[in-house]
C-alpha cells in the first residue's frame, strides 16, 4: 500500500473519535512505523510502504482507534521541549505542568538551589528542572517504584545525572536523606482529580493512565493538603513550594495555606485559567 492509501485508511478508522485531529494523529503514526518524514508523506504520497511498516502502523491505528492514548503508543511524549518515554505506569505530561518549570524558573535564584520534586511520575519536572539549572541538585520521589524506573530512565536519556530518586509516599521517602530545611523549592503536580470527575474523564484517561496520580480523594484536594502541612520541615526559611491544581479548585487550594505560609500567589495557564500555586515560608 503506498502512504496516501495508508493515511485514508487510518483517517476512515480514526473520524469518530472525539477532540482529535484524525489526519494529524494519523500522520504522527506513519512517521513512526515506517520512518517517514512529514515532507515525505506530503511530497511523496504515492510512495510504497513496505510490508511490515504497513502491518505496525494498521496496529497502531486499531490501538488508537481503541482510545490507547497516542503517546503510550508512540511510546514518548514531549514536555519542556524534551521528549520524556511514557508508559502506563505514569501520567502523561501535560503542557500546562510546564508553567511550574516556568515558575520556578523566575523565582529561584541560587545558582546551586536543592529542589524537591514530590510524586515526580515521568520525572518530566525533575529532569526540565536539572536541564534548566545545571548547578541544581535535584531530589524525585515517587510512591511507585514502577514510575520511579520510568524517571530514572528519563534522567539518563537527557544526561541529567544530579537528580537523586527516592521510592516512598510524599514527604515519606525524603526519611533519613538530611534534607530538612535545606530545600529552596519544592515542586509538585499531585493528584487533584475528585472522584466524580474520575467518572467523567475519557477513557484514553480511564482506562490507561495510573488512577493514583490523578484522583487522591472524594475532594481532590487531599494530597494538596498533605503537602501544605509536610513541606515547610524541608524548605529553608524564604523557600517556596510550587503545586499545580485543578480547574475552579483555586479559593480552596490557597485556603489550605495559612501560617506558617506567609503568602501565597497563583499564576493562570494559557486558557486564563488558575493552574500553579506558590506558596512562600
Amino acid at each position: 500500500m503506498t502512504a496516501a492509501e495508508l493515511i485514508g485508511r487510518a483517517v476512515a478508522r480514526l473520524r469518530s473519535l472525539p477532540g482529535i485531529d484524525p489526519y494529524l494523529e494519523a500522520r504522527v503514526l506513519l512517521r513512526r512505523a515506517a520512518g517517514f518524514t512529514d515532507f515525505e508523506i506530503f511530497a511523496f504520497p504515492g510512495r510504497p510502504v513496505a510490508a511490515a511498516a504497513a502491518r505496525r502502523f494498521l496496529r497502531a491505528v486499531e490501538d488508537r482507534r481503541g482510545r490507547v492514548p497516542l503517546a503510550f503508543i508512540l511510546g514518548e511524549k514531549e514536555f519542556w521541549s524534551i521528549p520524556f518515554t511514557v508508559s502506563p505506569a505514569v501520567l502523561i505530561p501535560r503542557p500546562e505542568t510546564e508553567l511550574i518549570v516556568e515558575r520556578a524558573l523566575e523565582l529561584v535564584q541560587a545558582p546551586d538551589p536543592l529542589i524537591i520534586d514530590i510524586g515526580t511520575g515521568s520525572g518530566c519536572l525533575a529532569v526540565a528542572l536539572a536541564k534548566e539549572i545545571p548547578g541544581a541538585r535535584v531530589v524525585a520521589t515517587d510512591i511507585s517504584r514502577r514510575a520511579l524506573r520510568v524517571a530514572e530512565a528519563n534522567a539518563a536519556r537527557h544526561g541529567a545525572g544530579n537528580i537523586r530518586f527516592a521510592a516512598g509516599d510524599l514527604f515519606g521517602a525524603l526519611r533519613g536523606l538530611g534534607l530538612e530545611g535545606r530545600a529552596d523549592l519544592i515542586v509538585s503536580n499531585p493528584p487533584y482529580v475528585t472522584e466524580k470527575e474520575w467518572e467523567r474523564l475519557a477513557p484514553e484517561v480511564r482506562a490507561h493512565e495510573p488512577r493514583r496520580a490523578l484522583v487522591p480523594g472524594p475532594t481532590g484536594l487531599e494530597t494538596i493538603r498533605r503537602l501544605a502541612r509536610g513541606a515547610p520541615r524541608f524548605l529553608k526559611g524564604g523557600g517556596v513550594l510550587l503545586v499545580e491544581f485543578g480547574a475552579g479548585q483555586a479559593g480552596a487550594v490557597r485556603a489550605l495555606f495559612g501560617p506558617p505560609w506567609t503568602r501565597s500567589e497563583t499564576a493562570r495557564d494559557l486558557s486564563g485559567r488558575p493552574r500553579v500555586l506558590a506558596a512562600f515560608l
